[in-house]
């Protein structure tokens, strides 16, 4: 890979049309009516939607960000380091509901579109610009993620997206300032500001490159080796299992099997692999190894949120890479027409915007659930968890009652949701519900709903 610089007689102040404005308006909408309306139809969930916004919901009561989801008294802060939710507190404490999160990451994913689109104003001009900010803003990872709850990624995609445009545009502090607060979005973010660093102090701001590499460093090793197991109830760090080395050869392990390279090869075609030519691509290194390195097959595909973070990378080193390609343009529009066919011809989360079937009525298990008073303490399966956790305590469904921990209520779809357990595990906890006193009380085509006595 070689560098690329941007020559252009245009400053980035003077980038003021509001052509990336308008597109992260659209883009803004379009999130935010498909998180909305998955969330209406009972297809969020409570891993991950009902965990994240028990911990916001602990922030803006000024208390831990605890999930009883995940098990009584569970500090979320030992599991994964994302301290950055705290922002989200005050708008919680105004809307203090699960829609406030998708649409919060609704926002902060559309606005990330703003620098791609500026920079590639000043690349390629406004047209191709525009064509450059809808690729972006349509990329399968951006997509994936907006189309699987809410997660703390949210908040990294726009800082990614401010932070390399400015390291393009050669404005180090502005790079640095947008780029290190990465540290507080998750546990491993910061080896990306370590790489961020390393390509700062390349280009020839040595120090500052220098000083972001060892607080990077320092950072992340206090946070993986002493706040997560401080935190967490076990006094390890929960993922530490997953990275262990084992037989296979490092090739082997970071390559196969074949659904990584088929996740690498998506990840750089709507570029045309053009990014390949920019060293800013580098930085998707750190996440890619630990993804590839797992032993969790669920971080080598596409789906989930997993590559949000690595969208900006690709397209800011797509936008670095096109100096010396000609026509420049026509490869922009290209790549535009890419992201677009991807959505319409691929399960991609947006193409159900087109299906008349996801505007119909809203799922007949919400209203059912208002049976429940707030402020109960209530045990849900998966997909009524999210529906609750803004106005109850609620522990998870089959795993909860429990000797000990007992809720008044439990509720669970009808048939039973089985995306946490096995259809028989939620058949054997129904069946000892009886034996722990509850009582069926509502039965509908959607709900069973039980008290206990």
């Amino acid at each position: 890979m070689s560098a690329t610089a941007v020559r252009s007689p245009v400053t980035p102040a003077r980038v003021t049309a509001p052509a990336p404005y308008l597109l992260a308006a659209v883009l803004f909408v379009l999130y935010a009516a498909w998180s909305i309306r998955r969330h209406l139809r009972l297809q969020t969930s409570g891993y991950d939607l009902g965990i994240f916004e028990q911990a916001v919901r602990g922030y803006a009561h000024l208390g831990a960000p605890e999930s009883t989801i995940k098990a009584p008294g569970f500090n979320l802060l030992g599991d994964h380091f994302h301290p950055i939710l705290a922002l989200l507190a005050p708008l919680y404490r105004l809307f203090a509901s699960p829609i406030t999160l998708l649409v919060a990451q609704a926002a902060l994913i559309a606005v990330s579109s703003i620098p791609i689109s500026r920079l590639a104003t000043r690349i390629v001009g406004t047209g191709a610009a525009a064509s450059a900010a809808t690729a972006y803003g349509m990329s399968w990872g951006l997509q994936s993620a907006v189309g699987f709850d809410f997660h703390e990624v949210a908040f990294a995609v726009p800082l990614l997206a401010f932070g390399l445009t400015a390291l393009v545009e050669r404005r180090w502090t502005a790079a640095a300032a947008w780029t290190l607060p990465l540290i507080a979005v998750k546990e491993d973010l910061p080896a990306t500001v370590a790489v961020i660093g390393l390509l700062i102090a390349l280009r020839g701001r040595r120090r500052l490159g220098a000083a972001m590499i060892a607080v990077a460093v320092c950072s992340g090793l206090v946070i993986v080796g002493l706040i997560l197991p401080a935190l967490n109830p076990t006094h390890i760090y929960a993922y530490a299992a997953s990275a262990a080395p084992d037989t296979q050869g490092p090739l082997h392990r970071l390559l196969l099997p074949g659904v990584k390279l088929h996740t690498l090869a998506w990840l750089l075609a709507p570029t045309l692999f053009l990014a390949l030519r920019s060293p800013l691509l580098l930085v998707a290194a750190p996440t890619l190894a630990w993804r590839f390195w797992s032993t969790n097959p669920f971080y080598w595909g596409m789906g989930y949120q997993y590559s949000a973070v690595l969208m900006p990378i690709v397209f800011v080193a797509f936008l670095d890479a096109l100096g010396p390609v000609r026509p420049a343009r026509a490869v922009v529009h290209v790549a535009c027409v890419f992201a677009l066919a991807a959505t319409l011809l691929k399960p991609l989360p947006l193409r159900g915007l087109l299906d008349p079937d996801n505007w119909g009525a809203n799922a007949p298990a919400r209203p059912e659930l208002t049976h429940i008073p707030d402020n109960a303490r209530v045990a849900a399966d998966n997909r009524l968890a999210p529906q609750l956790t803004s106005r109850c305590t609620v522990y998870l469904f089959p795993g909860y009652p429990q000797a000990g921990v007992r809720p008044e209520w439990v509720a669970v779809s009808n048939p039973p949701d089985t995306s946490m357990a096995a259809s028989v595990t939620m058949a054997a906890a129904l069946d000892r519900l009886p034996a722990y006193g509850y009582q069926l009380t509502l039965r509908t085509e959607s709900l069973l709903l039980y008290h206990r006595q």
